[in-house]
């Protein structure tokens, strides 16, 4: 909504209310923050009340949040296309023990190539959401292509399902131990977690 309806958003009246709700923080998107640049540019008044977001709702699963490194995003693989850049943030990441938070992919509202090309605009393929069991299916295949060393299956981590809800799930663990587990419906994120002596110990 907000990226196709932006310039309808922008077109009214200066003195007329919008407001707008988001998931997570307004600015963990770059979409967000072009809009509310786009509207001070426009002389209209800007108030933002800031969300809680899984950037520092993370902090959860006891791993210090001072102690996280770049964040990184996986998104679902296709026969087609694998992105890998992830890899060489969690590389950067470990060399200096920070953790690393996995966002995992959300395809909603999405068409496939094949719909776009025949011009079926509006027809849209179910939700879907990443799993741990897939994120980690995905991060040692990258794994097995790259041979770098950057983690194996025995590299502790954290999967984390529905923070903040009453059925949030953590659940600690070697990605060996964590493939099989049944974090139930989603969001799912992931944390790859660096130096945790302490951590591993409790």
């Amino acid at each position: 909504m907000v990226e196709q309806g932006a310039d309808e958003m922008l077109a009214g009246p200066n003195d007329d209310d919008i407001a707008i709700l988001v998931v997570g923080d307004p600015f963990g998107a770059t979409t967000h923050s072009d809009l509310m640049l786009r509207a001070k540019e426009k002389g209209m008044g800007v108030e933002v009340i800031h969300n809680v977001s899984i950037m520092n709702a993370v902090g959860c699963c006891g791993l210090q949040l001072y102690s996280y490194g770049e964040t990184v995003s996986i998104c679902f693989f296709t026969d087609e296309w694998k992105p890998d850049s992830f890899y060489a943030k969690i590389r950067e990441n470990r060399k200096r023990g920070l953790h690393t938070l996995c966002l995992l992919d959300i395809k909603v509202k999405e068409m496939t190539v094949e719909e776009m090309m025949k011009g079926k605009y509006g027809k849209f393929q179910p939700p879907r959401y990443m799993t741990v069991n897939q994120c980690i299916e995905q991060l040692m295949e990258i794994e097995e292509i790259r041979n770098e060393g950057v983690y194996d299956w025995d590299t502790v981590c954290v999967g984390l399902a529905r923070v903040g809800q009453p059925t949030q799930t953590l659940k600690a663990g070697t990605m060996r131990e964590l493939l099989n587990e049944d974090f139930g419906g989603p969001l799912h994120s992931f944390v790859i977690a660096g130096d945790c002596h302490f951590f591993r110990d409790r």
